[in-house]
């Protein structure tokens, strides 16, 4: 009997560590703890690779965005790419707002910033264009009073479905929890072609939509040519934002699910195996 019952207990053991060793091998670390050598900058006003002020830097094994530098922000809205585009994965950041406003920032911009996905690529956004056409897992901290949701999502030069219909309006809340003050906290999410987006706090889904796609205002400055209305949003680039507020990230990390992408059932046990490791 000890026998009959060991072979499957065994069997059991050996695909969980398997799929255990499959999950571990699919992240990769889009920051390495080092430097920013797999990153490119693009902040308005500037240049692509021109790194104004040193807004985006390494420090004690962060990533840090900083104002230092500047005397007034002037509407330069920063965005740090990572080298290559994506389509399929689950993207899992840790961040903390730190410190004070820098001079001239907007007022929604306090303890704001981003995640943002299906990106252009860098190279086509304009000299003074103030965002990247994308969809913006929004990353927000409570301001110690009132409740501010994070993990929102808003479109600048894209529309997206919500509840199976078109949502033009720029941003929509999640129903996250607010977080006061410099803690970490973590944020996820989930994106699986043009056909699903989920944000995930604390293991929780606080939002999801579909059907992501070119589209609507929110943007300024961008080459007529990029911005192509209508067009399904299947892949883009990742990037972090600069809006004023310094903020750090201590985790930038993706697990890669194309090579899931064409086979549902292994896609749906993959994800749901990501979403329990949390």
């Amino acid at each position: 009997m000890k026998s009959t019952y060991l072979k499957p207990i065994m069997l059991l053991c050996l695909l969980a560590g398997s799929m255990a060793v499959q999950a571990q091998k699919g992240w990769i670390n889009l920051f390495n703890g080092k430097d920013l050598k797999d990153w490119k900058v693009k902040i308005s006003k500037h240049e692509l690779n021109d790194n104004f002020a040193n807004t985006f830097r390494v420090e004690n094994g962060l990533m840090k965005v900083s104002y230092d530098g500047y005397t007034n922000f002037n509407d330069q809205y920063g965005h740090i790419f990572y080298k290559k585009p994506f389509s399929y994965y689950l993207l899992k950041v840790e961040y903390r707002f730190v410190g004070e406003q820098v001079k001239g920032g907007a007022g929604w911009a306090l303890r704001n910033s981003g995640a943002m996905l299906h990106c252009q690529a860098p190279e086509t956004m304009l000299k003074d264009q103030d965002f990247p056409i994308s969809i913006e897992g929004q990353i927000l901290g409570g301001d110690g009073v009132n409740e501010r949701h994070t993990s929102n999502v808003c479109t600048p030069g894209t529309t997206i479905y919500y509840q199976n219909k078109l949502y033009t309006a720029h941003c929509l809340d999640s129903k996250s929890k607010t977080y006061h003050g410099d803690q970490w906290v973590t944020a996820e999410f989930l994106v699986l072609g043009d056909s699903l987006i989920q944000h995930i706090i604390d293991k929780e889904v606080v939002l999801e939509y579909t059907k992501p796609q070119i589209g609507g205002g929110n943007v300024s400055n961008f080459d007529p040519k990029v911005k192509e209305d209508g067009k399904r949003l299947t892949s883009g680039y990742i990037s972090l934002q600069s809006e004023s507020h310094p903020i750090e990230f201590r985790t930038v990390k993706l697990f890669d699910l194309a090579p899931y992408a064409k086979d549902p059932k292994k896609l749906a046990q993959m994800v749901e195996k990501l979403k329990k490791e949390g």
